[in-house]
């Protein structure tokens, strides 16, 4: 019988389609013991979706042993959030934890620019670790994961909960079809509203020493889904981008909104100290700015900020399709539009498209229930269009699906990893490092193209070769 740390191990060959030989609960049966698992970082994501979320539906068969976060009033708030109990350790030092704790797996859900430290530190202690995405920011982090993967025959996953949608699923399964034919082209776009978009300028994502972009750290997302959709993994990369919105405004004199003496009439003025749904954000990162002097309610204006606000890729896959991609962070309603095209037709997808949606919630209410984690979500239906050549009529499939959690991706993802690994995976889901690099390769990739000028080749950034065809 396996026990725990061989069943982690094996993790890693889930994005393979390998069957494993026992599920979790088998394990620690055996055992006698949970899953010891460790949580690093401890903002949005950390607290609610790998923290509040594992203890609430996965507390029978693993246990946080210990959180860590360089902000000790946020890793003190977040105990308690997430309820943890006081057996749970709390650092400030990943260092220190591991005096102390020799966990199965660590969760790495910190800034983005630090990820590569905790999850090679991991790996070099014998864990296994789940990041988020993007896996790292730069081509030159990527090569050491990559390395100390190898080295240190651990294995890293990566939480790419947008392949667990229903909706996405059901346009991978029909692409896998071949339903339209050999895909020739791509057309993918991506809105951001004037809400969501504009978080993540007054966060630490607006500045590319942290997030690597928007290209590296909400793209890869995107990225990711055009890899696994077209099967096959990118080339070549050209890009284009641009900081014409958001950014740098002399006029603008307030430090963050609190501060601002445009409160009345800054349309993007927001209030974390009101109390209500804001509540959670203050209790975790202005009632702790005293510690690393992190402000979460950062001017929208702020010289700081030096990433793109619009982008437009082109990109050349292995298997010769061409894609098209565009990411706009400040639009009036937020959603996304894709176009195969194929030798056979053509097949279209769209979610939360305003005028072919008879969805009536606002911006807002859409984005605040697309993020919930606590199961009480909405069902709505969005239509997938087939259009085969000469053929006169088009077919539509609706498509069903909970909006909640990512549409619906995030419970699967965790059911995946931690009760069902034993499932055959034909779809290809599942997502190991190979995936998480090829996906922010292509982020990277388009960051280095627009400050050279150059198309990128993913070949030349790392020892990874792209794939005609994925494993």
């Amino acid at each position: 019988m396996q026990n725990r740390r061989d069943f982690l191990s094996a993790l890693g060959v889930i994005a393979a389609g390998t069957i494993l030989s026992s599920p979790l609960k088998a394990a620690i049966a055996s055992s006698g013991k949970k899953l010891q698992v460790v949580l690093v970082g401890t903002g949005d994501r950390g607290n609610d979706f790998w923290g509040k979320r594992l203890v609430a539906n996965y507390s029978d068969i693993l246990e946080f042993t210990a959180l860590v976060d360089i902000n000790p009033g946020r890793v003190k708030y977040a105990a308690g959030y997430i309820g943890v109990g006081k057996k749970c350790g709390r650092y400030t030092s990943f260092e220190v934890m591991l005096e102390h704790h020799q966990p199965d797996l660590v969760i790495v859900a910190t800034t983005d620019a630090t990820h590569h430290e905790y999850i090679i530190n991991a790996l070099k202690n014998g864990i296994d670790v789940i990041t988020e995405k993007p896996i790292t920011t730069d081509e030159d982090k990527m090569q050491a994961i990559l390395d100390a993967e190898q080295r240190y025959k651990r294995k890293v996953i990566v939480g790419f909960n947008l392949r667990w949608s229903p909706y996405a699923l059901k346009v991978k399964e029909l692409l896998s079809q071949n339903i339209i034919g050999d895909i020739v082209s791509v057309d993918f776009s991506w809105m951001l509203n004037t809400s969501h978009g504009a978080s993540y300028f007054r966060r630490w994502h607006g500045q590319r020493e942290h997030s690597g972009t928007l290209l590296v750290h909400k793209s890869t997302h995107h990225f990711d889904l055009l890899n696994w959709w077209l099967d096959s993994e990118p080339e070549e990369v050209y890009a284009r981008g641009d900081l014409e919105f958001y950014g740098r405004n002399p006029k603008k004199k307030g430090v963050n909104c609190r501060s601002c003496n445009e409160k009345d009439s800054c349309k993007f003025y927001w209030d974390i100290t009101d109390g209500g749904r804001d509540a959670f954000h203050q209790k975790l990162y202005v009632d702790n700015e005293k510690y690393d002097g992190y402000i979460r309610d950062n001017c929208l204006f702020r010289p700081e900020i030096n990433i793109y606000d619009k982008m437009n890729l082109s990109i050349k896959y292995a298997n010769n399709v061409y894609a098209n991609y565009m990411l706009t962070t400040y639009s009036p309603w937020e959603g996304w539009r894709i176009a195969f095209n194929g030798k056979k037709g053509r097949l279209e997808a769209f979610v939360n498209v305003p005028y072919l949606s008879s969805e009536k919630l606002s911006q807002e209410e859409l984005h605040d229930i697309e993020m919930s984690q606590d199961g009480k979500g909405k069902e709505k239906v969005e239509p997938i269009i087939i259009h085969k050549l000469w053929d006169k009529e088009q077919e539509i499939i609706n498509v069903h699906y909970d909006i909640s959690g990512h549409g619906g991706g995030d419970a699967r993802l965790q059911d995946r990893i931690f009760i069902h690994p034993e499932r055959t995976d034909p779809l290809k889901q599942s997502a190991g490092i190979r995936e998480g690099a090829m996906s922010a390769l292509i982020g990277i990739a388009a960051r280095n193209s627009i400050e050279s000028g150059r198309a990128v080749r993913i070949g030349s950034l790392t020892d990874l070769q792209p794939r005609a065809k994925s494993l």
